[in-house]
């Protein structure tokens, strides 16, 4: 057998398995398969370089290629670091985005619903009244009163953490109880909307409004954010149990559910941050146009990793599911 010819050949076979090789943890769908097909293939090939024509270079070569891909084929064992990579690089931008429709109303239809309360409180005194005693507004909204004093209430470690917990709660509920056809997500989604309305309007109608903003927006913008994708996405959820899109609900709840779990751990983070920002810069004596710098930078850099590093994630055929090899098996289904 002529080695140069059978090089010349079957050289392309060679070069496209090790490229698929190189990129076997990110290939889906007919890639796979083609990465399996080769392998068989230059498997074989080594085979008859072995019994043909032995060339030691050639035999080398081709072994090394074929123990390359029959791991990349079998697996190996995936170092933690990495996995974490690609949960922040690929699978949780990807699952904040295939959302975003949905979040994106919700945060719509809040701050509409929000804002409409709060004009109604801070331009009607009776409502006020309804809502406290005239003396306990006074000493809610005066300076140094309840709203002010609250963020300065406990050491900026402390409160940090306690804040960030109580969120973590709050958005892992949101999420997780969506699956309740996401009345329980609705109920808290308007227990917060009232909640700021009260706020907003007590503190515009003392005149007070702007001071309240600066206060507000710093965290207040990431952590809402954070709210309205953990409702979102769990309302999303929700309607998964009534429309599971051509699949079987129990499929569909366990794909929609694994990457709820994502979102869970993701948004942990995000309201980390948010909750740093509340202890450290929402109460700190810098002027004001700074504290609301940092908190509009902060959101913005957010929205830019959903709306960047997940589009392109979600093109890449990423969904937010966990891999694929860590998922249930499913059985063929005729159609």
């Amino acid at each position: 057998m002529d080695v140069d010819v059978f090089v010349a050949a079957h050289s392309a076979e060679w070069n496209r398995l090790a490229a698929l090789t190189r990129s076997a943890r990110s290939l889906r769908g007919a890639e796979a398969d083609e990465l399996v097909r080769l392998y068989q293939r230059v498997a074989t090939h080594l085979s008859v370089i072995r019994t043909e024509a032995p060339d030691p270079a050639l035999v080398g070569r081709l072994s090394t290629l074929v123990a390359q891909a029959r791991s990349a084929i079998t697996g190996t064992h995936t170092p933690a670091w990495r996995e974490v990579g690609v949960f922040f690089k690929r699978r949780l931008p990807a699952a904040l985005y295939l959302g975003w429709r949905w979040w994106v109303s919700v945060a719509v239809v809040f701050l509409i619903v929000s804002g409409i309360i709060a004009a109604w409180i801070a331009t009607h005194p009776d409502v006020q009244a309804a809502i406290a005693a005239p003396d306990e507004i006074r000493e809610m909204t005066r300076p140094g009163g309840a709203y002010e004093a609250y963020y300065s209430s406990n050491p900026a470690a402390s409160f940090a953490t306690g804040v960030w917990t109580n969120n973590a709660w709050v958005a892992a509920g949101a999420l997780l109880l969506g699956v309740l056809l996401g009345i329980p997500t609705v109920y808290m989604l308007w227990l917060n909307a009232l909640n700021l309305a009260v706020g907003v309007g007590l503190m515009v109608s003392a005149g007070r409004g702007a001071l309240f903003f600066g206060l507000l927006v710093p965290h207040g913008l990431l952590e809402l954010t954070a709210v309205f994708v953990a409702a979102g996405i769990g309302m999303r959820l929700g309607w998964t149990v009534i429309d599971p899109r051509g699949r079987t609900r129990a499929r569909a709840l366990a794909e929609e559910g694994r990457s709820v779990v994502v979102v869970v751990l993701g948004l942990a983070c995000v309201l980390a941050i948010s909750g740093a920002i509340e202890g450290f810069v929402t109460p700190s004596g810098w002027p004001t146009w700074l504290r609301i710098g940092i908190g509009v930078l902060v959101e913005l850099l957010f929205l830019a990793y959903v709306f960047i590093l997940g589009r392109r994630a979600a093109k890449a055929g990423e969904t937010g599911d966990i891999d694929s090899r860590y998922a249930e098996d499913t059985l063929p289904a005729a159609t």
